[in-house]
């Protein structure tokens, strides 16, 4: 291992785990308050919609102007700022006079909390290539949970104390957060040095010469994207046929954590049958998981059922969706280990750039034909994916590209 990697090895994989759950959180929470902050600025579900896809259009920009950060600059200090800023920004939030002013809070929370993709590609440094996919297994697992246990949080709080104080608790924790990195997390120097320009240029150059990255991120956005249809349009579906709240549409979030807990399988069987099987297998089950919700809600069952049907198709979707993400960061970490943060800059930019479009059309597929329009659309999105996956590259982990040195990569930029 590396001198850095040698230093981050004192920084357990659980608190990286633990790290990315307190920053992805962050941009969750909203979605099972959709309904409760459209009653507060009198919006319909509609413009109240567009407060999530703000957060995922942040959280791109982030991806993409801050993440490269983790390769040239110090990242317990660069992980510690973006935690504050996060902090102040949920604070903003929790205040907003408007819904403009809620939609543009939500950009900045998206933005900082990007800070969970410096974190990601510290996992693989800790381990031996073998372990790859079990190590971002691990720290996946936070992430994941973070997403998912997010929603529930939420809706619970909010039933308590209102929406505008889930932003204050969350301005909270993520605050205590930094003194908290400071004491368990040793520094973590650059890995080269390189400025800022010579790095951006190079995730064009990283994106048009490497083929693998480029399929694992167009199938990543496809699948987010039909992820995310789903949870945006969660608490109107259930509001709407059964008059439940954000309590109930955040408790799904629990539902979704059984599904999550597949991530560090996820990485083994990468590491065992390769990425490649393992994002077949993980698209098959969000195929599945839709056609089981879509035929759930459109039959004739009592609330009981549907409600345990529905219980049945968050798992399945879940373990499809995380499935996929791990085998793919799996491979894209492969390629170049002095490059891990500006490859998971491209791949995750593409990636929410993905959600953010599905939550968009999620919301007015609602509003134009319910359910069924979003059924259809995630399927469609499922279907996109598969033709994709069809065309990509038959390897396996990655490990057979040969990646660009720096130099390489500058040229060519």
């Amino acid at each position: 291992m590396t001198k850095t990697s040698s230093a981050a090895s004192r920084a357990p994989l659980p608190f990286l785990g633990l790290a990315c759950a307190v920053g992805v959180s962050t941009m969750y929470y909203n979605q099972p308050l959709l309904l409760e902050m459209g009653h507060t600025y009198g919006a319909t579900a509609g413009r109240t919609g567009f407060v999530a896809v703000a957060t995922q259009v942040g959280y791109a920009m982030g991806l993409l102007f801050f993440v490269p950060l983790g390769d040239l600059l110090e990242r317990r200090a660069l992980m510690m700022r973006m935690f504050a800023a996060v902090a102040v920004a949920l604070v903003l939030v929790a205040l907003a006079p408007s819904l403009s002013w809620l939609i543009a809070g939500s950009v900045l929370i998206g933005m900082f909390a990007s800070v969970t993709h410096v974190v990601l590609p510290i996992a693989p440094d800790l381990v031996s290539d073998e372990q790859r996919g079990r190590a971002i297994g691990i720290v996946m697992t936070g992430l994941l949970l973070g997403i998912l246990l997010a929603r529930t949080f939420a809706g619970w709080v909010s039933n308590v104390t209102g929406w505008r104080y889930v932003f204050v608790i969350a301005a909270v924790m993520n605050a205590a957060f930094v003194p908290l990195l400071w004491r368990v997390m040793p520094k973590l120097p650059p890995k080269q040095k390189l400025r800022y320009r010579d790095a951006m240029k190079s995730l064009w150059t990283l994106y048009r010469t490497q083929p693998l990255l480029r399929e694992s991120s167009e199938l990543g956005a496809l699948v987010f994207a039909s992820f995310s249809c789903f949870w945006t349009t969660l608490a109107f579906l259930l509001y709407s046929h059964y008059g439940m709240g954000a309590g109930i549409a955040g408790t799904f979030g629990i539902v979704g954590a059984a599904g999550a807990m597949v991530a560090p399988i996820a990485g083994r069987m990468s590491d065992k049958h390769g990425s490649r099987w393992v994002v077949s297998v993980g698209m098959s089950l969000l195929a599945v998981s839709y056609l089981l919700l879509w035929g759930e809600e459109s039959a004739r069952i009592s609330t009981t059922l549907h409600m345990m049907a529905l219980v049945v198709g968050v798992v399945v979707l879940d373990m499809g969706a995380q499935m996929t993400q791990v085998a793919n960061q799996t491979r894209i970490f492969g390629l170049d280990a002095s490059a891990r943060s500006r490859l998971n800059t491209v791949y995750m930019t593409v990636y929410f750039t993905g959600a953010a479009v599905g939550s968009a059309l999620a919301t007015l597929a609602w509003v134009h034909w319910k359910w069924n329009g979003v059924s259809v659309l995630a399927l469609g999105l499922i279907g996109l994916a598969f033709v994709r996956h069809a065309m990509g590259d038959k390897g396996g982990n990655g490990l057979e590209h040969r990646p660009l040195t720096i130099e390489d990569e500058l040229m060519e930029a």
